[in-house]
Parts: structure tokens; sequence; C-alpha cells
């Protein structure tokens, strides 16, 4: 029943990451692309682009955080395990409870600033005029996923499976 869920939980959410970095990124190439393109042959420069390829950096980092969680591509200092194999399973867990922690920092504090954003009418962006708080509204949906994925990594790491 819960490794069902857990499926349910990694399938939705890779789902989710892997077509919305596709379509961000992509609207990013196509957003910088046409701007070089017409600065290089016209006079026509698009002042929005810039704008758009920072957000959707920005979008692109934390939502790849959750995808790293997915995949164990987090960074680690592998030297001590390796040195003392006894400490593996403790530093594993001490990482993951790690990530734990930020991800709850995440959801908490990414919340409060999504809230004051959203109170203030005036936090737009500068060209495009898209409210501020969709922006920081990814933070606490990020680590949201980012707390799941780790509850499911540690569960397949105390059954001694790799992947569900």
């Amino acid at each position: 029943m819960l490794k069902k869920a857990f499926k349910t939980i990694d399938r939705t959410f890779a789902a989710i990451e892997d077509w919305s970095l596709f379509l961000a990124v992509g609207l990013a190439l196509c957003a910088a692309m046409a701007n070089v393109i017409l600065r290089k042959t016209t006079d026509i420069n698009l002042y929005w682009s810039d704008e758009v390829v920072r957000k959707v950096i920005y979008f692109t980092t934390f939502v790849g955080c959750s995808a790293a969680v997915r995949h164990r591509s987090l960074i680690r200092i592998d030297a001590l395990p390796q040195m003392l194999p006894i400490l593996k399973r403790a530093l594993n867990l001490f990482s993951h409870l790690a990530v734990l922690a930020f991800s709850a920092t995440l959801v908490w504090l990414g919340g409060q600033l999504t809230l004051e954003m959203y109170a203030d009418a005036y936090a737009r962006t500068p060209t495009l005029q898209i409210p501020e708080w969709y922006f920081y509204a990814v933070l606490p949906l990020v680590g949201g996923m980012m707390f799941l994925r780790t509850l499911v990594v540690m569960v397949e790491d105390w059954q001694g499976e790799r992947e569900l």
C-alpha cells in the first residue's frame, strides 16, 4: 500500500518536473534566440526577453532541486563513508534529515514570502508586470515536493531498495 502510494507520488512529481522544466527552458530559449536574431538583423530589441530568461533560471533552479532528490544527485562529501564504511548509514540519514530541514524551511519561509508578495499590489516584474507572488509560490511548492521525495528516498534506503 505504501509502496503504491510512493510510486504514484514519484510518477506525478516526475511528470510535473519534467514537463515544467521542458516548457520553461523551451520558452527561455525561444525568447533569447528571438531577441538575439532580432537585435542582430534589425533595430528591434525585445526588452522583456532578459526578464523571461532570468525568471526561468530561478524556476529551473528550484524545480531542479526536487529532481536532484529523485535522482540522488545532491552534493555530498563521501570521503568519510569511504574511509569508515560503518558510518555510511548514519551519514546518509544525516544527509536526508538535512534535506528535510531545508525543504521544511523552504516551505515555511517561502510561504511567508509568497503571502507578503501577494499582499503587496505593487510587487510586479519590471517589464512584463507579472505579479511577483507567482514566482515566490514556487518556493513552498518545491519545498513540499522535496520533503515528500526525501521521505520516499529514506523509505527506499531503509528497505534496501534503490528505485521504486
